[in-house]
């Protein structure tokens, strides 16, 4: 069973001043999104999620894949990464994870944008026009604070009650004027192993 899409969105983002400064790189952020029916509203509570994972989630994995490349000119100019799904309040939480917890969605942007880190996320429920946020890290180095950012959005009339969200960030440059460092530093100063960072 395909998805039942009943829209798309794409919502770009460019900020030249932050701080008072003017960025000396202007920092791009696309955000994909896809409002679709959701597959289990009306049906109870169901036990087995996998029929429809196997069948949805790789579709919109390629989709919004698509569309966040198209915008941001090729994978190789992706550095930040992230997903969120959001679904609406006769959902579980569960039909949100359900569809961007698998390999076969992230794989698909994973390996478009050629990243090493997993891919950070949100699954929530909520309203139409409630906030939608995709947080981002680094797609190489999870340890690269200038890359943690998020990105957030709202869709007026979406999700609805039956209806689930589902969407991928990407940013092109980290925080203009980034300047706490990045967690390795930190490690050091604690004494502390890359390898073994909580120590035990």
């Amino acid at each position: 069973m395909p998805a039942t899409i009943r829209k798309t969105l794409l919502n770009i983002e460019t900020t030249l001043i932050e701080g008072g400064r003017a960025a000396p790189r202007p920092l791009k952020f696309i955000a994909a999104a896809a409002v679709i029916k959701n597959p289990w509203a009306g049906r109870g509570f169901v036990e087995d999620l996998k029929p429809e994972i196997h069948d949805i989630a790789p579709e919109l994995g390629v989709l919004l894949t698509g569309m966040i490349l198209e915008v941001a000119g090729g994978g190789d100019k992706v550095e930040g990464y992230g997903k969120a799904a959001v679904v609406g309040l006769d959902g579980e939480v569960e039909h949100a994870s359900a569809l961007i917890h698998t390999l076969r969605f992230g794989n698909h942007y994973r390996q478009a944008v050629g990243a090493k880190t997993y891919l950070a996320f949100t699954n929530t429920r909520g309203p139409a026009n409630c906030p939608i946020m995709i947080p981002l890290m680094d797609k190489n180095d999870e340890g690269r604070r200038s890359h943690y950012l998020t990105i957030q959005f709202a869709i007026p009339d979406a999700p609805a009650a039956d209806e689930i969200v589902v969407a991928l960030g990407a940013s092109i440059g980290g925080r203009p004027h980034h300047r706490i460092g990045d967690r390795y530093q930190d490690l050091k100063d604690l004494g502390h192993d890359v390898k073994n960072p909580a120590a035990v």
